[in-house]
């Protein structure tokens, strides 16, 4: 069968909406809805709902890819593989997502983080296109990251939690003792949308650019790309969510990364261009669900 002649279905899976499409990449979506996210069973089923719907008028599935808010088990050979791990979201966790597809659809199903899925996005189409190394990071109500480390997604025991990791917190300069239920002030619980209306009273859509939340935020984030930088050594990072394409906020966070590397990295992309390093998707808030076509896509190779 020829590619063009296949037809995936996407799954952005959110703690507050999930997004379906039918397609095959940014210039070919033949359908799409969004579904708020209630019970597992009853968001899954009006997912099911949509595809067979669909199905009906532009032809069956050739695949599925479903990138899913986590945390998750994407291995296959895992006896827990498809299902959502221990997370704050009630009623989801242990939720076997991917088997109450399969009750369904029998094509082949892709299941990664929904970071993951919007890095995969980027590299099909958007600004990782022929790069091997590139972190997508999103930031919004929580904080989550995806890598692509030598062509391919980054897992592991599980899967990247770069939301998690552990930033300089001086309590002298903010008293806010942090949002996330496992760690409180790791990055998550002091960088996250969740976190600035915690700490501020006001959610970060309705702070203005002089506010000294966003210096603040600023510091949080340059602190985490510099770890992530020595760590990983990404060609790029890519940021996205709600916060992190706040238009002001960006020159922000590479000028204190930078100051914050101090040269250790000798490259000419962070001491000279590092514009070009830190930079908004080029999918814009389309990178999660075409990433899940790209998903799909992936699966059937």
């Amino acid at each position: 069968m020829k590619n063009n002649h296949r037809l995936y279905g996407g799954i952005e899976g959110g703690g507050t909406k999930f997004v379906c499409a039918i397609g095959t990449g940014p210039d070919n979506i033949r359908a799409e809805a969004r579904i708020h996210t209630t019970a597992p069973e009853e968001t899954i089923s009006q997912v099911v709902d949509f595809f067979k719907h669909q199905e009906d008028s532009l032809g069956k599935l050739s695949a599925i890819g479903f990138a899913c808010f986590g945390p998750l088990d994407p291995n296959p050979a895992s006896p827990t593989y498809g299902c959502i791990l221990p997370t704050p979201k009630p009623g989801w966790a242990g939720a076997n997502v991917v088997g109450m597809l399969r009750e369904v659809f029998d094509v082949p199903i892709a299941f990664d983080t929904d970071v993951n899925g919007a890095a995969l996005g980027e590299w099909r189409w958007g600004k990782a296109q022929g790069l091997q190394n590139f972190i997508y990071l999103t930031i919004g109500t929580g904080i989550g990251g995806g890598a692509f480390v030598e062509g391919k997604l980054l897992h592991g025991l599980i899967h990247p939690e770069m939301g998690h990791i552990a930033v300089k917190h001086d309590i002298d300069k903010d008293s806010f003792e942090g949002a996330c239920p496992f760690h409180g002030d790791c990055f998550e619980g002091l960088a996250s949308g969740l976190a600035i209306e915690k700490r501020w009273g006001r959610r970060s859509n309705t702070l203005p650019p002089g506010h000294i939340a966003w210096e603040l935020e600023a510091e949080y984030i340059a602190q985490a790309l510099a770890s992530y930088s020595f760590v990983l050594s990404p060609q790029r990072i890519i940021i996205g969510g709600g916060v992190g394409s706040v238009p002001h906020l960006l020159p922000k966070v590479r000028k204190k990364t930078r100051e914050l590397i101090n040269g250790y990295i000798h490259s000419p992309v962070i001491l000279e261009n590092i514009e070009s390093y830190i930079v908004s998707p080029g999918l814009g808030n389309r990178s999660g669900i075409l990433g899940a076509i790209a998903l799909a896509e992936q699966a059937l190779q």
